[in-house]
């Protein structure tokens, strides 16, 4: 058989024997007579075992020309760009990810090479690459904006070659990854944020506007670009849509989907099912970051505040309870101007549990939580309908506005089908009472509840909420400017506090 054959035999190679003879050949001229064909084919082998990667999953930077089997999974758009020099040509480039059963990369190709692939910007030629061609691959790797990408020094189609790896018209959340483009998802809007703007390095204005999206497998923050930012406007929580040409991303350990400027997101007539899985608030525990639903018991107003750089902030109180507990919710930014009302249902997600005033828990909604409000699970004719439960077992203080809001917590059912939870089967809880509480206070009065800055602390302690005043019994020690919210009964203009937070 030869030495030339010898060798090639104990390559685990998938070069074909001439190509490897014509090389073996050509070493030996390159090295003047320095080596004989034995010599020279062992160094090609050598090369060659260097090169040969088990998958993709194996490249690393700093790697020498790598070779590797890759199917097509998606072909970004030609860019053409320009090079230094007065009398340099124009140059192009196009991204590809590519995969196999190990791992997905992205590759690019340059000039003449990325025409061949995709076609020319004026459509005098044909691209002949389409998605889910498998391709044998020679390049460099080399670290990438989305990890590690490979710099194509040779790309060829092999009609024969089988690759192990689907590809997906539509993406769900689940088959996200780092670095994939020309994503398809279709999904529902958990959250709609508001477009901002910001300045670029170039002095230009850009704008971008945030979504949270969910489907059957899990949720993902999607970011919109420039135009694309303004999408936003039109858009409403509990919509579905599908994000079309979206691209993945990784900030701050998780991943995100953006959509720029070839991307979309359109309406969907079909409902998309998002179920979350959420931790009982009476089980959660400072420093977790959860996912909580429930019912909403209180509903404070918007505050504003200056940050120590000059600029302007606001945050919104809520409390949140479910069967397990009750939960005080800090809703930061844009997040705050959500119209939530009592009685409502809300889902909070990436919710950081801190410690809160007087050594209670509370929820911290901050950029990274999309925060849900489903249609509340209380008939619209009131609290009348409630299961009333064992009016013995029903604390003193209870109103009827806790009562709409615990009934309000009993369910996620909105988000399966977009529907209110029904209240017809039976107790809808055992906490609330719908009958007149004024009897079970003991002080003959109305009870109320009332929030405010304290303007005078003392006996009494006065409170101010902007628009009226309340005097209020209280043994707590409190501070001039703290906002606290009382609840007990009313007489002759005075709370006899019997609940303080």
């Amino acid at each position: 058989m030869g030495v030339i054959a010898d060798v090639y035999d104990d390559l685990d190679t998938d070069v074909p024997l001439e190509e490897f003879r014509e090389a073996v050949e050509d070493k030996v001229e390159q090295m003047g007579g320095l080596a004989d064909e034995e010599t020279a084919a062992m160094l090609i082998a050598h090369e060659l075992r260097d090169e040969e990667v088990n998958g993709i999953a194996d490249i690393e930077p700093g790697m020498d020309e790598v070779k590797f089997l890759g199917k097509i999974v998606s072909i970004g758009e030609l860019r053409e760009f320009e090079r230094d020099g007065e009398d340099a040509e124009n140059g192009y480039v196009v991204n590809m990810e590519v995969a196999d059963s190990t791992g997905r990369i992205r590759i690019s190709l340059w000039d003449q090479q990325a025409i061949s692939a995709v076609g020319d910007p004026e459509g005098e030629q044909h691209g002949h690459l389409d998605v889910g061609d498998v391709l044998r691959i020679a390049g460099r790797p080399k670290d990438g904006y989305n990890g590690v990408e490979v710099s194509v020094d040779k790309a060829e189609p092999d009609s024969e070659a089988e690759v192990d790896v689907e590809v997906l018209d539509v993406h769900r959340v689940e088959d996200l990854t780092l670095g994939l483009s020309d994503v398809n998802l279709k999904g529902r809007i958990l959250d709609v944020g508001t477009v901002r703007t910001f300045d670029r390095d170039d002095g230009s204005e850009g704008r971008v506007s945030n979504l949270a999206v969910g489907d059957p497998t899990g949720r993902i923050r999607v970011t919109l670009w420039d135009d694309k930012a303004d999408r936003v406007e039109d858009l409403q929580s509990g919509q579905s849509v599908e994000i079309v040409d979206g691209y993945v991303k990784e900030r701050d350990g998780s991943l995100e989907l953006h959509v720029g400027s070839r991307g979309a997101v359109e309406p969907l007539d079909k409902d998309i099912e998002y179920v979350p899985e959420t931790t009982d608030i009476g089980t959660v525990e400072i420093g977790q970051t959860v996912d909580i639903a429930g019912g909403v018991i209180e509903a404070d107003e918007k505050r504003t505040f200056d940050r120590d750089d000059g600029s302007q902030g606001q945050v919104r109180n809520i409390r949140l309870k479910d069967e397990s507990g009750d939960i005080r919710v800090a809703l930061w930014g844009d997040k705050a101007d959500k119209e939530i009302e009592l009685a409502d249902q809300v889902l909070v997600t990436d919710a950081e549990i801190q410690d809160g005033w007087q050594d209670d828990l509370e929820a911290s909604a901050g950029w990274q939580s999309t925060v849900s409000v489903l249609e509340s699970a209380v008939d619209a004719g009131g609290a009348g309908d409630i299961g009333t439960g064992d009016a013995g077992d029903a604390p003193a203080h209870t109103t009827d506005r806790e009562a709409e809001a615990a009934a309000a917590a009993g369910g996620l059912s909105a988000f399966e089908d977009g529907e209110s939870p029904s209240t017809d089967e039976g107790t809808a809880t055992d906490e609330g009472s719908t009958g007149d509480t004024s009897a079970a206070d003991g002080g003959g009065g109305e009870t109320v509840e009332f929030t405010g800055t304290v303007v005078q602390t003392g006996e009494p302690v006065i409170l101010d909420n902007g628009s009226e005043t309340r005097s209020v019994e209280t043994s707590e020690g409190l501070r001039l400017g703290e906002e606290v919210t009382v609840r007990g009964s009313e007489v002759d203009g005075t709370i006899d506090a019997e609940e303080l937070f």
